[in-house]
């Protein structure tokens, strides 16, 4: 999440929100969420109700959840997903950031 507060900025810019679904309950992610001050939008997902929904990948010799970044449009179109197959397995904020204006781009053309 600390790569994600770096460019939040940048994404902020491109009008896109950034939504982390966590798997504690509510009082423990809105703890954590205080204690660190950060910029984005938290969802705790105890009964994991998202991560169903996006086949999220858990494996539990790896710590749980496996990383998953999902841009939905605003049209609640899944038009991109990148499943992490290790905790370190996260693609980095520019590329994210390139599929996002690509993405913007075919609304405005399409």
């Amino acid at each position: 999440m600390a790569q994600l507060r770096r460019d939040y900025s940048k994404f902020q810019e491109l009008e896109t929100e950034i939504i982390v679904v966590g798997p504690e309950d509510s009082d423990s992610f809105n703890m954590y969420w205080k204690s660190h001050k950060l910029p984005f939008i938290g969802l705790p997902d105890p009964t994991h109700s998202v991560l169903k929904r996006y086949r999220q990948e858990v494996n539990l010799f790896k710590l749980g959840r496996m990383p998953a970044q999902v841009i939905i449009d605003k049209q609640g179109i899944a038009r991109y997903a990148h499943y992490g197959h290790a905790m370190s397995d996260i693609p980095e904020n520019s590329e994210v950031l390139q599929i996002v204006r690509s993405l913007i781009g075919e609304e405005v053309s399409g």
